[in-house]
């Protein structure tokens, strides 16, 4: 029992995968500008590249997850992990014919599910935003367009 268990640790596959997670999980400790962060590419990256699709799942939502137990888990966490599930998606639509151009094309619409959403969500959740309208949502969106060139 013992042998396999530590057979399965061993695995290539699971030494990479588990590399993954604990260098994205503290990269999102390291300093860095507002909105970037590796978690989206490792999603998009996942989604395109994990033969397993739980594991291309299972590994940005881990690495998110590790680091917002430190971080702190918040109501926009919500809109953040859809935005890196989408990305999975998004690399799951590259995954059977890569070349640099879709590459490329996946980033910046990972970059702007990510801007998409989150934002959204801040809009929804931040009093700042109340009452609810779409001169608040313009508001928003308008007021973090300079943290999207870090998402890109």
């Amino acid at each position: 029992m013992k042998e396999n268990k530590m057979k399965k640790i061993m695995n290539p596959a699971f030494l990479v995968a588990t590399s993954i997670v604990l260098f994205a999980a503290l990269s999102r400790f390291l300093p860095h500008p507002p909105n970037f962060s590796p978690i989206m590419a490792l999603s998009i990256f996942a989604g395109a590249y994990f033969s397993d699709k739980r594991a291309a799942f299972v590994v940005p939502f881990a690495a998110m997850l590790i680091s917002d137990i430190f971080l702190g888990l918040q109501l926009i966490s919500l809109f953040v992990y859809t935005s890196l599930a989408l990305g999975i998606f998004i690399g799951f639509l590259i995954s059977k014919k890569k070349s640099v151009g879709k590459v490329v094309l996946a980033s910046i619409s990972g970059s702007i599910t990510f801007f998409l959403l989150t934002n959204l969500g801040s809009w929804f959740l931040m009093p700042m935003y109340q009452p609810l309208s779409f001169v608040s949502l313009t508001e928003c969106y308008t007021l973090a367009i300079p943290f999207f060139r870090n998402a890109l």
